[in-house]
């Protein structure tokens, strides 16, 4: 029977509680909609989706599900039971097993099925189970880590299939007691037979070499390994006393040659070495990891000191990308000398800037101009003046939910997380800070997993003297590992940055999880806010001025302050309790952004808690008096016209604020944009100015990602369930079609589309592997159906390659040309 239809039974058959459970824990199943429960157990066996559901399984549901896997035959339809698998997993019980596989059931990963042939009948009457048609795709070649079997890999290597014939009878005549072989297949049987009993094989691995148990050992976890020259002839009868191990194992067949650089130790093999057990670690909680501990006082003060220092840092990177944007490289992002000098401009090491400014950027506070291809402040900056315990949730926010990865920046291209070798030539030998090579689309599903196995540890290790566990990746990856075996790929290439970054933002603190990081792996914001407001000192409003021309900050300034501190006086120092220093060119600058000495003095009075010092006032006056004797400007286009009052009326416009329009003589107009540009906006004000000047064939109008200022990141944690809307109106839609068809009297409903697609493949599939007929009902260019018999020998991209017995000949067709498709012995019953 065909195992999606096996499956659409069951689902039919289940209670309303079953399926949202089901939903919730698989929520592409009803995304979109299924028409019906065909749908639905097609959708539930299709690769993608059973992917997706081994990646929320634990190492126990996995460990069991892998070994149901290699212990049936979908095929055949040989199932095993709990007990059966119970044989297979040490340190097991049935009853641990009975609830794995109910829960596996519940996920519709695997089916209850009938007994297999012979089986005894028991007074109690145990459950069979079959696993999804797509697992053996999902789970790969080497399950649970075991390796091919003999006869796959007599089937799949040619090379190895001509050497296995001599290489049983080398053995036989070594004295090897094996049985005799003249095919290639019988051989496979025999070395397959031989090697099935741990007994017989640690008599035949004792007159091994020493070195050979630590070679196995290597293959302890995996079946494949790289050997150098794996296709070397070896041979029993030609071995001398010196022979190394792998040239031991490869001489009687224990180790497999893949090709000239890889060998697979067979599966029998290595379920011999594991003591005839699949699985040998089982256990159903997790490893609890050796952790030190830290105060509570030392993380808050840590964590708070990071905000602290990480809010003072942005504002001054805004302040310096105001003052001079930064250029981006001809392949994106920013290089590394513009890095360099922003981070001389910050005043610390590039990686610490390269966080800051994928941070910034990632939360909106900077955008690319296109115009000018330079990362650039967005005007009206809503950030800048809100209270500080918001602008961190504003950070906080924007990097939970973005895709980017900053702690990539600076990583080699080709490191753990780093960009594919497609794209080493155009982004170095590192990662460039904004750049596309930063991008992982699942970041915020690992960030919030990390920052909840953060959560779980911490729990799990208080103490009732107010300590707290101090966490590093090894401990967070051990734990992912358990939990979510399938990404633990994933976790290793990003926990440490992950951790770096929570770092900077607060969220750790001391190596421990603060109360403000415990508060956002919980999704309550509100009570990290409250935190924070809390405990986070208030930004100052004032700074020392003294005698040698420099102003001391008693703290963390306001960011309002700080950049117009900046903008007057050059910053020196480290840490909050900065020196700005003025100096005649400082003030000049000052005066270059429009500001005069009498306000430039009374903004000192205002935010000093000293008086003015006489130096400073003198410095100030001085300066300005011998400062616009001369002015330079920037003009990018002119406007002029005989009408004096046209050009009255155009400088008012204020539809043409954007030009920057200035007038320097009664019938002259200057602009900050380029003259087609100037032209263009003109002409929608409905006049008709002609442009003297040539310009470049392509016209690129100003165009700015402008971050509106009530527009502030919002994290919404990823959707792990559907909506019970929506989940209520899957349901009624698939009761709504039972009911249709118990009405009609038609029994069950007729597959949708999606599920005679996958019920086709599955047909397929399974003819494939036991090269059995089907019959096919094609329809040819004309329109014209036509049914034949044939063999299917491969399905991939969309055509498959079929044998027809009676032409005697191959041929390929296309799979959207096949309507109908079953199995020739299906027919026949």
């Amino acid at each position: 029977m065909s195992l999606i239809r096996a499956l659409s039974k069951e689902l039919e058959a289940r209670s309303d509680d079953s399926l949202r459970a089901l939903f919730a824990a698989r929520p592409d199943l009803m995304s979109p909609a299924v028409p019906d429960f065909s749908a639905l157990a097609a959708r539930a066996s299709a690769r993608v989706s059973v992917q997706r559901a081994l990646e929320r399984l634990n190492r126990p549901q996995m460990q069991v599900l892998e070994t149901l896997h290699l212990c049936t035959n979908t095929d055949t339809e040989h199932s095993a039971s709990a007990a059966g698998v119970r044989k297979l997993i040490a340190g097991s019980t049935v009853a641990a097993l009975e609830r794995i596989l109910a829960s596996l059931q519940e996920l519709a990963l695997v089916h209850r099925a009938e007994p297999p042939h012979g089986t005894a009948v028991s007074g109690h009457r145990q459950r069979y189970y079959l696993p999804v048609g797509s697992l053996k795709d999902v789970v790969g070649i080497y399950p649970a880590g075991l390796g091919r079997s003999y006869t796959e890999l007599v089937r799949l290597q040619p090379a190895f299939a001509q050497r296995a014939v001599q290489l049983v009878a080398e053995l036989r005549r070594s004295g090897v007691s094996i049985q005799n072989a003249t095919t290639p297949m019988e051989a496979a049987l025999a070395l397959q037979h031989w090697t099935s009993s741990p007994e017989a094989l640690g008599e035949a691995l004792a007159g091994a070499p020493e070195r050979t148990t630590a070679l196995l050992a290597k293959f302890r976890n995996w079946a494949m390994g790289a050997v150098p020259q794996a296709q070397r002839k070896a041979s029993v009868s030609n071995q001398g006393a010196d022979v190394g191990p792998v040239d031991w194992l490869l001489a009687r067949g224990l180790l497999v040659p893949l090709d000239a650089a890889h060998v697979e130790l067979p599966h029998s093999v290595g379920l011999s070495l594991r003591g005839g057990a699949i699985i040998n670690d089982f256990s159903l909680s997790p490893p609890v990891p050796e952790l030190g501990s830290t105060t509570a006082a030392l993380r808050r003060n840590a964590a708070l000191g990071a905000i602290a220092e990480t809010l003072r840092l942005v504002g001054d990177l805004l302040h310096a990308v105001r003052e001079q944007p930064l250029a981006t490289l001809r392949s994106g992002g920013v290089g590394v000398r513009e890095m360099k000098r922003l981070a001389e401009t910050l005043r610390i090491d590039q990686h610490r800037a390269g966080l800051l400014l994928e941070v910034s950027a990632l939360a909106g506070l900077l955008r690319l101009d296109v115009d000018s291809s330079s990362w650039v402040q967005p005007p009206q900056l809503e950030w800048l003046a809100l209270p500080r315990q918001e602008q961190w949730l504003w950070l906080v926010n924007a990097w939970l939910a973005s895709e980017r990865v900053p702690s990539l920046v600076g990583q080699p291209a080709n490191g753990p997380g780093g960009v594919p070798a497609a794209h080493r030539a155009l982004a170095g030998n590192t990662v460039n800070a904004l750049s596309a090579e930063a991008q992982r689309p699942d970041a915020p599903v690992v960030r919030k997993r990390i920052l909840e196995i953060l959560e779980e540890l911490t729990q799990e290790a208080a103490a009732a003297d107010g300590t707290a566990p101090v966490l590093d990746a090894a401990a967070v990856l051990q734990r992912a590992e358990w939990t979510q075996p399938r990404m633990a790929r994933r976790f290793s290439s990003l926990i440490r940055g992950v951790l770096a970054e929570a770092e900077l933002l607060g969220l750790i603190g001391s190596g421990a999880l603060s109360q403000l990081g415990s508060a956002i792996a919980e999704d309550n914001p509100d009570e990290a806010l409250g935190i924070l407001g809390e405990h986070l000192p208030a930004a100052l409003n004032h700074v020392l001025l003294q005698a040698d021309l420099t102003a001391v900050a008693p703290g963390y300034l306001a960011p309002e302050l700080t950049e117009k501190l900046l903008v007057m006086a050059d910053a020196e120092g480290h840490g909050p309790a900065t020196i700005y220093r003025f100096s005649a060119n400082s003030v000049r600058r000052a005066l270059d952004a429009g500001h005069d000495a009498s306000s430039l003095l009374e903004f000192l009075r205002e935010h000093s808690a000293t008086a003015v010092p006489q130096p400073l006032e003198y410095l100030v006056e001085d300066t300005a008096a011998r400062h616009g004797r001369l002015r330079v400007g920037t003009a990018a286009s002119f406007i002029q016209s005989d009408d004096e009052a046209t050009v009255l009326e155009l400088a008012a416009e204020s539809k043409a604020a954007g030009l920057g329009l200035a007038r320097i003589a009664p019938t002259v107009l200057i602009s900050t944009a380029p003259p087609r540009e100037t032209a263009q906006v003109l002409r929608g004000l409905g006049l008709s100015p002609s442009v003297d000047q040539a310009e470049p064939g392509v016209v690129r109008l100003r165009r700015t990602n402008h971050v509106p200022g009530s527009a502030r990141p919002v994290y919404t944690a990823p959707r792990t369930a559907p909506a019970e809307d929506d989940v209520a109106a899957q349901l009624a839609v698939l009761r709504n079609r039972r009911a249709e068809a118990s009405g009609n009297h038609a029994g069950p409903v007729a597959g949708s589309g999606e599920a005679a697609t996958q019920l086709g493949l599955e047909t397929l599939q399974r003819a494939i592997r036991l090269k059995q007929l089907v019959s096919m009902n094609v329809v040819d260019s004309q329109g014209n159906s036509c049914l034949e018999t044939v063999v299917p020998l491969s399905v991939n991209g969309g055509r498959v390659r079929v044998f027809d017995p009676a032409k005697e000949t191959e041929r390929v067709l296309s799979i959207h040309r096949i309507i109908d498709i079953e199995a020739a012995e299906e027919l026949r019953q």
